[in-house]
């Protein structure tokens, strides 16, 4: 299956990998002006005695390219596939909702099974999540495309369950159903798997993918974006695609996760002669601790519409941090919804063992800080220049030395 989303990645271009590269190299130089810059430099070389008509038509000749590089031509597969893509998608939102649904799970009256109509979901799921794989792969929308790599890539990890439905990968990436075996399947099982109650289930996380790919205008046949991508006067998106609301609260997660994690917040108060009286400052351990819960409950609020799988695919580890510690935060007062926020009980927090919170947050705070310091990074330097991921499914964070510790 990993071949099937690097595929992906190495697709979504004007002519290949590096011809996107080249193309957004290209666009990055035209709009700061420097392609333009480079142009008139090389066209103004040369005898200053050159014919008025000479002149005029190099300025010509410069204009065309410029023209051309602003609004490239592609062919006209790929504005099928791009058309493909945009529909596609809608529907296999579509499917996927169906499979999310409690009355696919149920006996109708009619004397149609569950398990009847879970085959029948399952085979508009597998039929429209191959037409969205075959259309991305020769789609030119990048930031659509690389929604659906990650989502190829949640089905890579779900390939074991998905064998056990029935399912199975093929080399290119499509989905393949036996409807005996599925029909063989406990429907329970089935269920599980898209649940809606859970945000780290197979189902949800396609859902996820399907939202943020549905509402991302990316790069069309023009390199123009339509309204979906212009932000209005409360929006915090600034002219560089980044969000600063979202990297700022990231950046204060980090900070308060690593305060929790840190052995001065647990030191014990002195006297006024200078010594240990054995007792914890409980008041500002429960600040730090209401702090954190705010500030990861912000990050997430404004980091989850993110176009950006980086931000992403931190966010996505921090969640399943979480929720696989969800026990011990409760014991401690921090309590966990179903969509994956978080709400601190004062009295439970401050008559816990202050001992046991500092052990927990330091590995759980630890790691925290690191995802969360790469949210931030995703979000306020390189929104627009890395989409996350490389071929391989691993970060992509480019030349950043000060976050190769965390990679």
């Amino acid at each position: 299956m990993s071949q099937g989303f690097s595929q992906l990645f190495q697709s979504f271009s004007f002519g290949g990998g590096a011809g996107n590269q080249n193309f957004l190299s290209d666009y990055a130089s035209i709009k700061s002006g420097g392609y333009g810059k480079l142009l008139k430099a090389y066209y103004g070389k040369g005898n200053s005695s050159r014919t008025e008509g000479s002149s005029a038509k190099k300025t010509n000749t410069l204009d065309k390219i410029l023209e051309e590089k602003k609004n490239p031509k592609i062919s006209k597969e790929a504005q099928e596939a791009n058309t493909n893509l945009t529909t596609g998608l809608s529907k296999l939102k579509g499917s996927v909702s169906a499979l999310q649904s409690d009355k696919t799970y149920t006996d109708t009256q009619n004397g149609q099974t569950a398990s009847e109509k879970v085959v029948s979901a399952m085979k508009n799921f597998v039929e429209d999540y191959n037409s969205v794989v075959t259309a991305a792969k020769r789609s030119t929308l990048a930031g659509k495309t690389a929604y659906v790599a990650n989502m190829m890539q949640s089905t890579s990890a779900n390939e074991e369950k998905l064998a056990e439905l029935g399912i199975s990968i093929n080399s290119n990436g499509t989905l393949q159903l036996n409807e005996n075996k599925l029909k063989e399947a406990d429907v329970s099982k089935v269920q599980e798997m898209f649940s809606t109650n859970d945000i780290l289930s197979y189902g949800s996380k396609i859902s996820s993918r399907l939202q943020f790919a549905n509402t991302t205008t990316g790069t069309n046949s023009t390199n123009k974006t339509d309204s979906s991508d212009k932000t209005d006067s409360t929006d915090k998106t600034d002219s560089t695609g980044t969000n600063n609301a979202a990297g700022s609260s990231a950046a204060a997660l980090k900070a308060d996760s690593q305060a929790m994690a840190s052995d001065k917040l647990y030191e014990m108060v002195k006297d006024a002669d200078g010594n240990e009286t054995g007792k914890y400052d409980i008041d500002k351990i429960f600040a730090t601790a209401k702090s954190f819960v705010g500030n990861y409950n912000s990050m997430l609020n404004t980091a989850e519409s993110s176009a950006n799988s980086g931000v992403l695919a931190n966010l996505s580890q921090i969640k399943a941090k979480t929720a696989k510690n969800a026990d011990a935060l409760k014991q401690f007062g921090i309590n966990v919804d179903t969509k994956g926020r978080m709400k601190i009980d004062e009295d439970t927090f401050k008559k816990a063992d202050m001992s046991k919170v500092q052990k927990f947050f330091k590995d759980y705070g630890s790691s925290v800080a690191t995802h969360a310091s790469l949210v931030d990074f995703y979000m306020t330097t390189q929104a627009n220049t890395s989409n996350g991921y490389t071929a391989a499914g691993a970060y992509n964070v480019q030349g950043s030395a000060r976050y190769a510790d965390y990679i």
